[in-house]
């Protein structure tokens, strides 16, 4: 095979102001801090070992995170735990909804909004 011939003169492109990519400004996720995290897990482990649930995802966005419970992974989400730092001030940045979008528990401490989990028994 033949090697590609370099050569000739090399060609200068200018391209007109504003023409290359976008800046935005980063803006981080919000997201669960380790502890917040280990006290969600355990909560959930302990439902999975007895056999209520079975999945979870994770979603971090730009203003809030979700803990998303499942019975099975190909249904809605039986409870999501929601973090909301804007509400932090105002009435808790915790909060549970259940499966139909209703407000369980709302609250500054999550372990005690937690509390409502440990009592549902799922049907």
């Amino acid at each position: 095979m033949d090697e590609p011939q370099q050569g000739g003169p090399g060609l200068v492109v200018d391209f007109p102001a504003g023409a290359g990519p976008k800046v935005s400004r980063f803006v981080p996720a919000v997201s669960f801090d380790r502890r917040e995290l280990s006290t969600i897990l355990n909560l959930y482990g302990r439902k999975v070992a007895d056999g209520e649930w079975r999945d979870y995802a994770l979603d971090f966005l730009r203003e809030r995170a979700l803990f998303s419970i499942y019975r099975r992974a190909s249904e809605r989400p039986l409870y999501v735990i929601e973090k909301n730092p804007r509400l932090r001030n105002r009435q808790g940045q915790y909060l549970v909804l259940s499966q139909e979008g209703r407000v369980l528990k709302r609250g500054h401490d999550l372990e005690s909004v937690l509390r409502v989990l440990e009592l549902a028994v799922v049907k």
